[in-house]
Parts: structure tokens; C-alpha cells; sequence
């Protein structure tokens, strides 16, 4: 397989959701910014598809994570970082979306599970993706973070150097 084939156009996903679903198959859904991959991206990562029966991560567009980081980030594309994702044996699919919040994405991708960080709980999660993926049916799965391991982290060792 040829992973340019796992990422997947905004517009296409949701016949690709669609197929997952008349196969039978529970979708893990995630998001981020995965702008500089790291042990603690892929462990989350290798979690989050142990959760169900395929896996899809949306990515931060790059005008989104300078939103989120600040006007130094991204340091890779949203391209790169969708090709490096797609890599990944872990990963069924992935796709950009441009808003900063997940919301507009997990209306569309509607996921039978929706996969969070250890630094979120139930209270501090974004309440309309909370209700989104609730009222879907979906349920919603916390999991630690790797201790000492964050791109934010990487970029300050980087920048002593």
C-alpha cells in the first residue's frame, strides 16, 4: 500500500466512513498538531487504534496550529506532517482540517470512539466535540501521555543546542 493512498480528502471522507461502516469496523478517531513525531506521539498513537478497528487522526491545518502554537509552528507542513502520519502501520487515515477546535471535524468523520491525551478529562474537553461524539452514540477514551516526551519539549532542547 502506498501511504499517500491513507490520506484522505476532506470531501472523501465521509464515503470513507461510510465503507467502514457497511464493513462492520469500529472507527477510532483522533487529533492534533503531530507537527515533530516523537516516541509519545506514536505510543498515543499505537493506543488509540488498539481502541477499535481502524484508526483515523485529523491534523491541524497549518494556519489552525500557528492559532493554537503561535506564529513559529508549524515547523513541518500540514503535508509532511499528513505523510509521516500516513506511514505509520497504526493509521488507516488521515486528513487536515483548517478550524483551530475539532468539532466541524468529528461531525464529519462521525467516530465510534473518540480518543484524547491523558492531559484532558471529561470536564476540560471541548464540550461541543463532547456532545458531538456523545449524541452520535460515540464514546470518548482518555490516554496517558508518555511522560517527557512533547514537540513543544523537543523544540526547547532544540533551540539550546
Amino acid at each position: 500500500m502506498n501511504f499517500r493512498s491513507k490520506i484522505i480528502h476532506w470531501d472523501a471522507l465521509p464515503a470513507w466512513r461510510s465503507q467502514l461502516r457497511q464493513a462492520g469496523r469500529q472507527l477510532v478517531v483522533t487529533n492534533g498538531c503531530f507537527d515533530i513525531l516523537h516516541l509519545g506521539h506514536v505510543t498515543y498513537l499505537e493506543s488509540a487504534r488498539n481502541q477499535g478497528d481502524a484508526l483515523l487522526v485529523g491534523i491541524n491545518s497549518d494556519a489552525s496550529v500557528q492559532e493554537l502554537k503561535g506564529p513559529n509552528r508549524p515547523v513541518n507542513s500540514e503535508g509532511d506532517r499528513a505523510g509521516v502520519l500516513a506511514a505509520l502501520a497504526s493509521i488507516d487515515g488521515v486528513c487536515v482540517f483548517s478550524e483551530k477546535r475539532a468539532a466541524k471535524f468529528l461531525a464529519h468523520a462521525q467516530p465510534d470512539i473518540y480518543v484524547k491525551g491523558g492531559d484532558y478529562t471529561l470536564e476540560t474537553l471541548d464540550q461541543e466535540e463532547r456532545r458531538i461524539v456523545e449524541q452520535a452514540g460515540g464514546r470518548i477514551v482518555l490516554i496517558p501521555f508518555v511522560p517527557g516526551k512533547s514537540t513543544t519539549g523537543l523544540i526547547d532542547k532544540i533551540s539550546k543546542l
